[in-house]
């Protein structure tokens, strides 16, 4: 154990202490070690605030947390984070330890020791963590995703009723108020053993519907999200839905020093694997945010028929031979143009529109 001198943050060192955390759902594994890599404390806390709070109160000082990130890292670094004096908490990302994934032992308590070794070494890969505002609202955005799925399953499950009785219907105004009514009301061949089911299934759809609209109205009043919404909008193919998903998904647009950055982030280049003079490209890396991912994708293939020269760019790549091909340069650009108007905070302005203006 280390001396109490040092437990209640003496100043008569000035030994750097290093803590990695193993974060689970009820306990968190902890390993302290100094600079040279020996072992002050080790042991398991619950992961409640009050107990964490007691814990926190016995570490030596000074000293930096790292911890792996998982499903309940989001609390907990926030909880952490007035704690940690002189430097801040950090969160690694989860796919670049390698050590841990790979060791031939592995728990709890081997890998916090690891975690510690990677961030006294400094050589801990260190994901973005952004800030509680932006997570709060995202988990909202994200929810709203689970509501449209939720969403399609009830409208799927109400044309497979019709298609296992027989009852025809036009698919294209199916979910339709007045359509949907005047089919139970006039058909024949709806049986009455669905009816009720098709009922529940409609009024579900109307409540995910006004819920889903509640969410995004929410959040596009909202005075953190409402003017950079506004500006992002400007960009073609641009909606509520995509405008908020970059904002949010992508947090801090400083942290993205080039369009490739951002591009990589956003799922939509393929990944490398490259060994002496063979090398072998993915057609899209798995290592993405596959939220902003699966938005802009969508966004994609209809912003060509809004924008000219996102069409241009659209039907040239589609030359080659490979509309998805061409879905994904659409999308790059777009990254382009969302990054451009996010950084300068200005409304979009179309290349011809500038170069007159210019002139």
């Amino acid at each position: 154990m280390v001396d109490s001198e040092n437990n209640h943050g003496g100043s008569s060192t000035d030994i750097m202490y290093y803590i990695g955390l193993d974060v689970h759902k009820k306990t968190i594994s902890y390993c302290v070690k100094d600079a040279s890599g020996q072992v002050h404390q080790e042991g398991k806390v619950g992961a409640t605030r009050r107990e964490l709070d007691s814990w926190i109160k016995t570490l030596p000082q000074p000293r930096t947390m790292a911890m792996e990130a998982t499903i309940f890292t989001g609390w907990i670094y926030d909880h952490l984070l007035p704690h940690a004096q002189q430097v801040k908490v950090k969160v690694a990302h989860p796919l670049m330890l390698r050590a841990i994934a790979a060791a031939k032992k592995k728990n709890d308590r081997i890998d916090a020791g690891k975690i510690a070794d990677c961030l006294r070494c400094d050589f801990l890969p260190e994901c973005h963590m952004a800030s509680t505002q932006i997570r709060d609202r995202r988990r909202t955005l994200r929810y709203r995703h689970l509501l449209v799925r939720q969403m399609v399953q009830m409208k799927n499950r109400i044309s497979g009723l019709l298609m296992e009785t027989g009852v025809s219907y036009n698919k294209q105004r199916l979910h339709k108020v007045g359509y949907f009514r005047e089919l139970l009301s006039t058909n024949e061949d709806v049986h009455e053993s669905i009816r009720p089911l098709l009922k529940l299934s409609r009024d579900t759809v109307v409540r995910l519907q006004k819920t889903e609209y509640a969410l995004v109205s929410s959040l596009q009043r909202d005075p953190l999200l409402a003017d950079r919404v506004k500006r992002l909008r400007t960009v073609p193919g641009v909606g509520p839905i995509t405008a908020l998903a970059w904002a949010l998904e992508i947090g801090d647009v400083a942290r993205f020093r080039s369009i490739r950055q951002a591009i990589s982030y956003c799922g939509l280049c393929g990944e490398e694997k490259s060994s002496a003079d063979k090398v072998m490209r993915t057609p899209l890396s798995k290592q993405r945010n596959k939220h902003i991912q699966r938005v802009l994708v969508e966004a994609a293939k209809l912003a060509p028929r809004q924008d000219h020269d996102l069409a241009l760019v659209y039907e040239t790549e589609k030359q080659k031979g490979n509309a998805n091909r061409a879905t994904l340069a659409v999308a790059r650009k777009m990254v382009a143009y969302l990054l451009a108007v996010d950084r300068e905070e200005r409304d979009f302005v179309p290349a011809e529109n500038y170069q007159r203006a210019a002139a």
